[in-house]
């Protein structure tokens, strides 16, 4: 068989931040077993763009592609864990109200419509994109966006349809569970969580990330030292760029 490249499908994804402790805390969802990709993993909240996240983009203005992005990550967020980020308005009953509408497949530019709500994209800010190139494989052009968690926002809790659990973690005790086998993270979402482990605030986070160019990272395979490691590049502010490819989880 021919190994071909599919057609990448565009996503996003949203790192939330939860400060108060010595280090910030991370929203993370657990994957149903049952989902073809990541199945079982621990993700950020996220999915891909869908026709109305365009629609709502198109209305907001700016780069399109990156503000379709943008309301993906945040309508995903809503969607899977209950958490509004850019809202206007950011109280449970609206926010349930807002969830549901999505939930019936209603897009959320009419949603927000029929609330009397706006969305402020700028609450969001790029962090990094990961273009894999997987033969034979469902692939994602996904990017990544920080955010930080409003003060008055409800608790987030889980869709239980493509996610069976949803908690507040550090990025190392994560890191830390999936070095001892307690937890299932891929590829892309260890790079980041090494990356986030660095920052002690949100801010901080926010001004590494605006320092650094970003341009969609496609991990490739190279043998060093007679073994195979998957690799990425070493200027986009991750501390590991390699990984052998025998523990590398890519999907």
């Amino acid at each position: 068989m021919t190994d071909t490249i599919a057609e990448a499908i565009p996503a996003a994804t949203l790192v939330l931040f939860r400060e108060g402790g010595a280090v910030p805390e991370l929203l993370f969802v657990e994957r149903s077993k049952a989902m073809v990709f990541a199945g079982g993993a621990l993700v950020f909240p996220g999915g891909r763009i869908d026709p109305g996240d365009r629609a709502l983009a198109l209305e907001l203005g700016g780069e399109q592609d990156d503000m379709a992005a943008r309301v993906a990550a945040i309508r995903e967020t809503i969607e899977e864990v209950g958490v509004g980020i850019g809202l206007s308005d950011l109280s449970g009953e609206t926010l349930a109200k807002l969830r549901a509408g999505l939930h019936r497949g209603e897009a959320i530019g009419a949603v927000l419509h029929d609330l009397g709500l706006t969305l402020d994209p700028a609450a969001l800010t790029p962090f990094a994109r990961w273009l894999p190139a997987h033969a034979n494989m469902r692939i994602f052009d996904t990017r990544f966006y920080l955010a930080r968690l409003p003060a008055d926002a409800p608790a987030p809790v889980v869709d239980d349809t493509e996610n069976v659990r949803v908690f507040w973690a550090t990025a190392q005790s994560v890191l830390d569970d999936a070095d001892d086998g307690r937890v299932r993270i891929i590829f892309p979402t260890r790079r980041n969580l090494e990356r986030l482990a660095q920052f002690g605030s949100f801010d901080e986070a926010v001004r590494h990330a605006a320092a650094l160019e970003i341009y969609p990272v496609t991990p490739w395979v190279e043998t060093r030292d007679g073994v195979q490691h998957l690799c990425i590049p070493d200027d986009l502010g991750y501390p590991v760029t390699s990984e052998a490819m025998s523990a590398a989880q890519r999907g």
